[in-house]
């Protein structure tokens, strides 16, 4: 009676990673958190990461122009080694996959980040295929898209539609059905 409770996010990778291990609502856990708040936006915002080094890779994406911790965390749809490995490698395809992340921003995020990634590429993540990942979310923006397209919409609406979605529930961002059922629920009268 009478308890504090604090809503916390969790990334894409964070939340997969969690379920691969049989860990779901209402599972005790320990997160290592990362705690934003700003005079504009005065209520806290809190992101939850299962290691201390996906909180460093974390807090070292949001030093990039652009890139705040809302954005940051609906782009880490893949585990950080992953990501960090593409900014290495300046592979900047697989970063516009990211969700948020344009042409511009996978620019900046290399140009910023390049070089002090490297320890973090080269980590071994547990229970998540990165690559396989990025080409799973890739495909199915794409179907989503294209079946938007198909039902009437233009394309630049169609895209924007299912970035919202991804935004609105980046767990989503690998499953077709689920993207267009969030993209229609948008819509509906609140």
């Amino acid at each position: 009676a009478g308890g504090v409770g604090y809503e916390i996010s969790l990334p894409t990778y964070v939340y997969q990673s969690l379920a691969n291990d049989g860990i779901g609502p209402g599972s005790e856990v320990e997160l290592e958190i990362y705690y934003h708040v700003t005079d504009r936006q005065p209520k806290p915002m809190l992101v939850g990461f299962r290691h201390p080094t996906e909180k460093a890779f974390f807090e070292q994406l949001i030093q990039v122009e652009g890139i705040g911790p809302a954005k940051a965390a609906a782009a880490l749809v893949f585990p950080v080694s992953t990501i960090a490995s593409a900014i290495e490698t300046e592979d900047l395809g697989s970063l516009q996959r990211l969700p948020g992340i344009g042409s511009r921003a996978a620019q900046k995020i290399v140009a910023t980040l390049g070089g002090k990634v490297a320890e973090t590429a080269l980590l071994q993540d547990v229970n998540i295929s990165g690559e396989t990942q990025i080409q799973q979310v890739a495909d199915a923006r794409a179907e989503a898209v294209e079946a938007l397209v198909t039902l009437g919409y233009r394309s630049v609406e169609a895209q924007d539609k299912v970035e919202n979605a991804i935004r609105n529930n980046s767990g989503i961002a690998d499953d077709v059905q689920k993207l267009m059922r969030e993209v229609f629920k948008a819509q509906l009268p609140k």
